[in-house]
């Protein structure tokens, strides 16, 4: 190959667009030009000892430069250069994209601890994957322990999930109860005199069975047309009250359609001015003239909602001018760097708060108005970047720094917790069923008293537990009122135990209370059915079955009061 063919070579290598994909070829071509010009140089040489040989005046000078090597060597230190720039660039995104990344495994962490919603946690999680799907490579030593954690993460928020839709079952069919409840509340408006009780009562359980939450599929068309068709009956009832309103709803009509030409005229009027202070006065007399517009009164509704468009536009008209206006007093990028300064200070006073959950979420939140502040120019962005980006990074690290040292602390709880399970089984009882019942009782504060294990055992060693306790009560012989609370003492130290002990605790509450409300309607039924037997004597069977059966409910009512009382020791 003559030399020339190396400079032509290296040309079009350093052509390409991709100057990586190409680095290896140019290295081994620039070995191959620089063994062919040692060649040429030594053959130079031994050509300068063979004619010296033969006694000829020759001259002899070492690596003498051409216009082939300079060219050759300069494109090449371009090409290196070129290569450097975009190995550096290619090392910024990848960090980048590690940064990224962290702070989705943040949100996918937060999202298990914390979210209860299933539609917003799945909604929020294929968000995550998505992006972090997106995010491209990180750095090599980082990319292993990055995907490890994310795929850890993934698993746990898969499990709670499965967890959540059981509870969601139970709720859906609760939701059922209560919008049926609020049926018949508002079937019973029809027979209401006054309208404007109706109308408050109505609005209300129209709001109450919207917040109460969807109810199983196969039963939402039958609630939904029952729901409709009785709020559309009392509607019509209100409906046909304001029919023989409509000369006071025209003229507040009129009233309002005088009160636009008002404020049409006042808009053009005032659509130039040039201070603030005249704006501001203006401002007050419009917002005047707002507060006259609610104080009429409503309607016809075509005409009402007509009036109210075009009301609304004129007082948009205005407040347009204001604002542009205003816009015209400062500078645009000035603006958004004291918008952007002010994020950095509440970051600054947030990224030591050690309120973890509360905390990210407003950093998150922090975040999130930066992007929407918009650029703050040249002379200012850059600068108020590095120093936003490097207080959020701060309080990030001090938070996977924490959540580390939390994962350390777990595993001694784990060791400990084990332990107090080898006790319960070792365990030998007495005679003395009130010792046994209280030796049981410790046990269980002792192990609440250990603290949290890792994530991934949690259900495993609270499930070991529970067994080792359960067979020490199973073999007491308790009988009565004894056997009930005992029982219920052991049910709620399993509870405590459990690792969403504060879910199960509330849930536990919540039917015991709906238990005592419905054995109180019950024993108020027959209370009343008594009254029917007033001219009856206690001997009679029915009166005695019945009293029988008040006894019995308020005994039972008693015995759930005892529950409560040991759900709030």
């Amino acid at each position: 190959m003559e030399k020339t063919e190396f400079l032509e070579k290296l040309k079009a290598l350093t052509a390409a667009e991709d100057v990586l994909s190409v680095s290896r070829e140019v290295n081994e071509l620039k070995s191959q030009f620089e063994d062919f010009t040692i060649e040429e140089d030594r053959k130079r040489q031994v050509a300068y000892l063979e004619a010296k040989d033969r006694g000829e005046n020759v001259e002899y000078e070492a690596n003498i430069p051409d216009a082939v090597r300079i060219e050759f060597y300069d494109i090449y230190t371009a090409f290196k250069n070129k290569r450097n720039s975009v190995l550096k660039q290619q090392k910024t995104e990848q960090e980048s994209n590690y940064a990224i990344k962290k702070t989705l495994l943040d949100r996918l962490k937060d999202l298990i601890e914390n979210e209860q919603n299933i539609k917003a946690s799945y909604d929020i999680s294929k968000e995550i994957h998505e992006k972090w799907v997106a995010t491209g490579e990180v750095i090599r030593e980082k990319r292993q322990e990055l995907q490890s954690e994310y795929s850890r993460l993934r698993e746990a928020f898969f499990t709670n999930l499965k967890i959540f839709k059981e509870l969601r079952e139970y709720d859906l069919k609760k939701n059922q109860q209560i919008k049926e409840e609020i049926i018949e509340k508002i079937k019973a408006l029809k027979e209401e005199d006054s309208i404007k009780h109706i109308e408050a009562t109505l609005k209300a359980l129209q709001n109450e069975f919207d917040e109460t939450g969807p109810v199983p599929r196969e039963e939402w068309e039958k609630v939904r047309d029952a729901y409709w068709e009785n709020v559309k009956e009392v509607y019509q009832k209100i409906h046909d009250h304001y029919n023989e309103r409509r000369s006071v709803l025209q003229e507040n009509i009129d009233k309002k359609a005088e009160l636009l030409e008002k404020v049409k005229v006042f808009v053009e009027e005032h659509k130039s001015l040039d201070n603030s202070k005249l704006w501001e006065q203006a401002t007050k007399i419009l917002i005047g003239l707002q507060e006259e517009w609610k104080n009429i009164g409503f309607g016809l509704k075509k005409q009402n909602e007509d009036l109210w468009k075009e009301f609304r536009g004129e007082c948009d008209k205005f407040f347009e001018n204001k604002r542009a206006f205003f816009e015209t007093l400062k500078d645009r990028f000035e603006i958004n760097a004291e918008k952007k300064r002010e994020l950095i200070r509440q970051i600054e006073e947030l990224k030591s708060n050690t309120d973890w959950k509360s905390t990210t979420g407003k950093i998150l939140n922090l975040q999130e108005k930066w992007k929407q502040i918009g650029h703050a120019g040249q002379r200012n962005e850059q600068g108020l970047w590095k120093e936003f980006r490097k207080a959020c990074d701060d309080f990030f690290q001090a938070k996977d720094t924490h959540f580390k040292e939390q994962d350390a602390a777990a595993e001694g709880n784990l060791k400990m917790k084990q332990e107090i399970i080898e006790k319960i089984k070792a365990y030998q009882p007495g005679e003395d069923k009130k010792q046994i019942l209280d030796d049981l009782k410790n046990f269980a504060s002792e192990f609440n008293a250990a603290g949290k294990v890792p994530f991934k055992v949690k259900d495993t060693i609270y499930n070991e537990f529970k067994a080792a306790l359960d067979a020490h009560y199973n073999k007491l012989k308790l009988e009565g009122t004894e056997k009930d609370k005992a029982l219920f003492q052991a049910q709620l130290d399993n509870i405590k135990a459990a690792p969403n002990s504060t879910q199960l605790l509330d849930k536990t509450r919540r039917n015991i209370e709906q238990q005592i409300q419905t054995l109180k309607h019950d024993v108020i039924q027959y209370e009343n059915n008594l009254g029917f037997f007033s001219n009856a004597t206690s001997s009679n069977p029915i009166i005695a079955e019945i009293n029988q059966k008040i006894r019995n409910t308020k005994q039972k009512i008693e015995d759930l009061k005892l529950k409560l009382s040991l759900l709030d020791e």
